[in-house]
């Protein structure tokens, strides 16, 4: 990998990106991947985290700019040790090796081509995790198709003002709701083995904000219409963190009062197929040390 004119991520934003550098690009990574963790991680849905943990390799950078993200120093930050490639097919086998369940890659849009000539070096015998913010171009998750097991996307707003304004998306819904039916297609129905762990298949997530009921149950609308091809996971764990300010109604956790009316909408509509989390299950012990660790 020399250098390349970047469109992966939907912003299509052109910038030259070689191994080392991104000056012009909206995300500001180089192309050669830029980790800020890779551990056993057990804070994802039961599914995907079983007893043993999911081998969750944590990228540096972002496509979106969410004002409120739990990941900030590395997100906006760009926290992190830039590897080879060759080097992430390494961890891929380290993680394998350690008892993971699956290889969680989380936040990889923006370093799909690297993501692709890893698993092309070295496919894991265990499932691949494409853990995303849904902002995808479906010209991008073709270059992915075969290689990865399972999709874990968001889908965070179906309020283009709304994407518009907490993660300077506006076109969001448009672009996450084509990737997501696109990753349904490549994966196809979820597939558990005899332990209850996914190895294929399609989990959506959906992260309750404060403030902003009315968005979930949009969001809710239109999973519903995909509930046979996908599973949903209902998410109440929001914490304030980031830079909040002028976004009074962000600056506090979900009330029971929230969540009761989202999860309740969710079986109005006949959504079963997933995962609800618990209400009150806000706070910062999910988030985990990005040190570097088996980086």
């Amino acid at each position: 990998m020399n250098s390349y004119v970047c469109t992966l991520c939907p912003r299509q934003c052109g910038a030259r990106r070689t191994e080392t550098e991104n000056t012009t690009g909206y995300c500001g990574m180089p192309a050669q991947p830029v980790l800020a963790r890779a551990a056993l991680h057990y804070g994802e849905e039961p599914c995907i985290r079983g007893t043993c943990g999911s081998g969750t390799v944590f990228f540096s950078g972002c496509s979106l700019g969410c004002v409120y993200c739990q990941n900030t120093p590395i997100s906006h930050g760009r926290q992190g040790k830039p590897v080879t490639t060759e080097r992430l097919a390494d961890i891929f086998r380290e993680l394998e090796a350690a008892g993971a369940h699956n290889i969680n890659l989380v936040n990889p849009t923006h370093y799909a081509v690297s993501v692709r000539k890893a698993l092309k070096l070295y496919k894991p015998s265990i499932p691949v995790v494409y853990n995303t913010s849904g902002y995808e171009r479906t010209e991008t998750l073709h270059m992915l198709d075969g290689l990865v097991d399972v999709y874990l996307p968001d889908c965070k707003y179906v309020d283009s003002q709304l994407s518009a304004t907490l993660s300077g998306a506006p076109e969001y819904f448009l672009y996450t709701s084509a990737a997501i039916l696109e990753m349904a297609r490549q994966t196809g129905p979820v597939v558990l083995d005899e332990a209850g762990m996914m190895t294929k298949g399609t989990m959506v997530r959906h992260l309750v904000l404060p403030g902003h009921t009315k968005n979930s149950l949009a969001v809710l609308d239109w999973l519903a219409t995909i509930k046979d091809s996908v599973w949903v996971s209902l998410m109440f764990q929001y914490t304030p963190c980031g830079d909040l300010t002028g976004h009074k109604e962000l600056q506090r956790p979900l009330t029971r009062r929230e969540c009761e009316k989202v999860w309740q909408y969710m079986e109005c509509l006949g959504i079963t197929e997933g995962y609800v989390q618990e209400l009150g299950s806000t706070g910062t012990t999910m988030i985990p040390a990005f040190d570097l660790t088996g980086v």
